[in-house]
């Protein structure tokens, strides 16, 4: 037991400081946004802000890890939280809405927020969130980077006046240079101390270097700096004490009773993009974790927990949050091994607060704008640029543009909706850009696998013209339609044939069956054929396509549209209706006898005898079968009398493979007879067929008798084979072409 015993014990102490870690980088970093968004309404309101930083981290660390499936995965206040809700407040603020019922709004959202994750979460939604295109995540990020970037230079500039950034940045006068010093040695600290140690975390010592300096300007320029009250230069008293925390949490729910069920219901909104972008956050930060430990979350499991830890934090008077990159990313180096660690990190932020509740009164607030700036530029997509260096991708450039564009000149909201809109142009654009015409063939160009006598070969290569065969691909949709009558409109008129071939489409829409019902009519007309091969396979979607074409009566109720199980199949159909019309039918035709078959034709009968006391005959029904795979390849048969199917045998239940079919007056099992290996494929006869079979005991004795036959033999053998692998050859080039 002890092994086991020790193995727990060094996964809890890597959880301890992965969790503490953790805590290290969130808490600064949930203080700072806190005091952003609850700044917005007044700086009265920074303490509060700060104490819904800290109360959301210890809420989001217990409740989201406690419920979750993802190892290492810290879940802490995060930038995008901020960037919306703090817009969201200045908007209020801006309407003239009354501070104390902005903060119930607050709550109000962070609330619906986490319901609306729980409910993505159990409708299964989290595994399609993460197949948003990168340009419009790239886009939303930088905006979110600009917008607290913008948000956190008056504050950086030391004015509390709510004017706009721009109106702060040119107006030297509103400027305090103690606020502008603090901030730029908290961002210079930050931005400097990676390159000197990663032991402690950037946040950490630029939060600190940013204390050190006030401190340093208050006992050495401005004694006033040691006055907490009305103090604006610093986040003000919060209240480090359990029954301040009570209090925090239940102060505001005495109040909630006043938000009117109207007023409720236009916070969905913003609750709901809210949502979307915490979920976004989070399952992009369990894909890299499962990508660096390789390992693999589940994402629906994950937005339940969430949607919990952000319901659990707006109880508790906190902001919301999500799964933390840089937290989660330090709790990994560190040795954080389990969820556990991210328990210990909600457990260590409610420690700090009750032990450190006095001294965060005094951290200044351009130090948490310093280090908010340099989290918004680096939020910022700079390697979007390089999509400028290609035609191909410029578009795509222009997605993020209008995104970034929308987000910081109107609101976040409008921008997730800009967003979603160019998402689905951009899946348009790639489908329209991609054609639905994989190959197209003429009748006298593809042979069906039925090998047939010369003269017929030379009737159906005159008759080629009748056929056309498109191998269709990708999403036959409304945006592809027009696409694929241009490309069938010439054939209407001049063919009597048009097969199309379904087995690489993806997807069919109801716009697409009605252009092909158009389709089929127009040859109903003239007596042509509409044919589709390979129907029955369920599409990615899980629909089985030949089901939905019957329940649109597109394959239904006419001769004139026929549907085969592979491309083969419906070629050797088309093939035997030209040779019906022309008067070739296929009749019952007597066995030939041996002198009849061409690869003996000019022996002499005394030869031909003694070959044919070597051979033994052998009758079969329709769907007997001559060999089956695995089976000694001691024979050559040579048809006489009806035709043989082979086939490759297929794993699971997909279909066995139509290699070719052999007909009257040719021979097959050539390469297991010359080899003397095992059969890799199936015989099976297609209809009442006679053969001649060789044994390989047989042959041995006819080289000795008759050399002269039996070399004759391997030759005519080795050219069909040779033939045959020449056929083989270009039909894989065909392929990859």
């Amino acid at each position: 037991m002890e092994p086991t015993i020790k193995f727990k014990n060094d996964k809890l102490v890597g959880d301890f400081w992965g969790g503490f870690a953790a805590m290290l980088v969130a808490l600064p970093s949930a203080i700072a946004f806190g005091v952003t968004i609850y700044a917005s309404i007044g700086p009265s309101y920074a303490g509060m802000g700060a104490l819904a930083g800290i109360l959301g981290a210890t809420a989001l660390g217990l409740m989201a890890p406690a419920l979750g499936g993802t190892n290492r995965l810290i879940t802490a206040p995060c930038a995008p939280a901020a960037a919306l809700l703090s817009a969201f407040a200045i908007e209020l603020v801006q309407r003239g809405v009354e501070p104390t019922f902005i903060v119930l709004m607050l709550t109000a959202v962070g609330m619906i927020c986490g319901m609306l994750q729980l409910l993505l979460g159990f409708m299964g939604v989290g595994s399609l969130i993460k197949y948003i295109p990168f340009p419009v995540v790239s886009g939303y990020l930088t905006g979110v980077g600009l917008i607290i970037i913008g948000s956190q230079i008056p504050k950086f500039l030391g004015h509390t006046g709510g004017h706009s950034w721009l109106r702060v940045l040119i107006t030297p006068d509103w400027w305090h240079w103690q606020s502008v010093l603090i901030g730029a040695v908290a961002i210079l600290v930050m931005v400097g101390a990676p390159l000197l140690t990663r032991i402690v975390p950037a946040a950490i010592l630029g939060l600190l270097a940013g204390v050190l300096t006030y401190f340093g300007l208050a006992y050495g320029v401005d004694e006033k700096l040691l006055v907490i009250e009305g103090n604006a230069l610093i986040i003000g008293p919060l209240g480090g004490t359990a029954s301040s925390m009570l209090e925090a949490i239940t102060g505001r729910w005495s109040e909630i009773g006043e938000l009117k069920l109207s007023q409720i219901a236009s916070l969905f909104g913003t609750a709901l993009i809210l949502a979307l972008l915490l979920s976004i956050d989070t399952l992009k930060t369990a894909v890299v974790l499962d990508t660096m430990t390789r390992s693999r979350h589940d994402s629906n499991r994950e937005l339940v927990a969430q949607g919990l830890g952000n319901v659990a934090s707006a109880c508790a008077g906190g902001m919301p949050g999500a799964g933390q990159m840089g937290a989660t990313l330090v709790n990994l180096a560190s040795g954080g091994q389990t969820r556990v660690s991210g328990v210990i990190e909600g457990i260590l932020c409610l420690i700090a607060f009750l032990a450190l509740g006095s001294f965060i009164a005094w951290i200044p607030v351009a130090a948490l704008a310093g280090i908010l700036i340099v989290v918004g530029v680096r939020m910022i997509d700079r390697h979007s640029f390089h999509l400028l260096q290609s035609p191909w991708t410029l578009l795509d450039f222009i997605v993020i543009v209008a995104v970034v564009a929308v987000a910081v000149g109107y609101s976040l909201i409008a921008a997730s909706g800009v967003g979603i809109a160019l998402a689905m142009f951009l899946f348009i654009r790639e489908q329209l850009s991609s054609t639905v015409i994989r190959r197209k063939v003429e009748g006298g160009n593809r042979s069906s696998k039925r090998i047939r006598l010369r003269h017929d070969m030379e009737l159906l290569n005159k008759k080629g013209e009748q056929t056309v065969i498109l191998e269709l691909q990708g999403s036959l949709f409304f945006g592809t339609k027009d696409q694929l009558y241009t490309a069938l409109e010439p054939e209407l008129g001049k063919r009597k044939y048009i097969v199309l071939d379904m087995r690489r489409v993806q997807s069919v829409d109801v716009t697409a069956v009605h252009l092909l019902s158009q389709i089929r009519d127009s040859l109903l007309e003239r007596d042509a054929f509409l044919i589709f091969s390979s129907l029955s396979q369920a599409l990615p979607n899980g629909r089985n396509i030949a089901e939905f074409f019957d329940q649109m009566e597109l394959t239904a109720m006419t001769k004139n549209v026929k549907v085969f199980p592979e491309l083969d199949d419906a070629v050797e159909w088309i093939e035997n209706q030209i040779l019906g019309e022309i008067g070739i039918k296929a009749p019952e035709v007597a066995a030939l006898d041996l002198k009849d078959v061409e690869l003996f034709s000019d022996h002499k009968g005394e030869t031909l005898a003694d070959l044919e006391a070597c051979m033994g005959r052998r009758s079969l029904a329709k769907g007997e079968k001559v060999y089956s795979f695995g089976d000694p390849g001691n024979e050559l048969y040579l048809i006489l009398k009806g035709a043989v199917r082979i086939t490759l045998p297929s794993i699971g239940a997909t279909p066995d493979h139509h290699a070719l079919t052999y007909g009257r007056g040719d021979f097959f099992g050539g390469m297991a007879f010359l080899s003397q290996m095992t059969r890799f494929n199936d015989a099976t006869a297609l209809e009442d067929t006679d053969l001649y079979m060789l044994q390989r005991e047989e042959f041995e004795t006819l080289k000795e008798e008759h050399k002269r036959l039996a070399f004759h033999l391997l030759e005519a053998v080795a050219k069909v084979l040779a033939l045959r692998l020449r056929y083989a050859d270009k039909e894989l080039m065909a392929m990859q072409d």
